[in-house]
């Protein structure tokens, strides 16, 4: 599940300012915006699948146990086909992730994620007001909190060597996991 930290961006002394990290306005050539939608579930085939193997122990388990005639390995089926409805019970009932919209801004030919929310309304409106202040460069200064932003793990898959998920505690290198 996503966590929501609200996040605060500022310009002033002709930078944009989103946390700790600084883009100069005058280095930034272009600012967008990113829909990231996750793929939907597919409770469907999934709920048939799991039926149709609780079914399939419960065949299989059961006639090898009325072959042994033992008592332990009904119980042995019946643990195991209660241990799959549960499994599939949590699977169903697992929440759709939120769809995601990020800041994109462009610097030297570089694409950063600045921030990412779970509401269109935030970023749209970052981009409006950043596009602004770099058409207008002497402006006041500017604070916007992002209320819904998400944290979360930075995954960036380039080619070959890719170090896939990588963790990052503020100052030194970045750790790949």
């Amino acid at each position: 599940m996503s966590r929501h930290n609200p996040v605060e961006v500022q310009i002033h002394t002709g930078s944009l300012w989103v946390g700790g990290d600084a883009y100069p306005l005058r280095n930034i050539s272009h600012v967008g915006q990113r829909r990231l939608v996750p793929v939907k579930k597919k409770i469907g085939k999934d709920l048939v699948v799991g039926i149709f193997r609780i079914w399939l122990v419960l065949g299989i388990g059961g006639a090898l146990a009325q072959a042994s005639k033992e008592t332990v390995a009904y119980v042995v089926v019946v643990a195991v086909a209660a241990l799959m409805v549960w499994r599939l019970v949590l699977k169903v009932r697992q929440p759709d992730l939120p769809v995601l919209y990020g800041l994109i801004v462009n610097t030297a030919g570089t694409q950063r994620d600045t921030v990412w929310s779970t509401q269109k309304y935030e970023i749209d409106h970052l981009v409006l007001e950043i596009t602004k202040a770099i058409s207008t460069p002497g402006q006041a200064q500017m604070i916007f909190n992002v209320e819904h932003a998400v944290a979360g793990d930075l995954i960036q898959q380039y080619g070959t060597g890719n170090i896939g998920q990588a963790n990052h505690f503020g100052h030194g290198n970045i750790q790949a996991g």
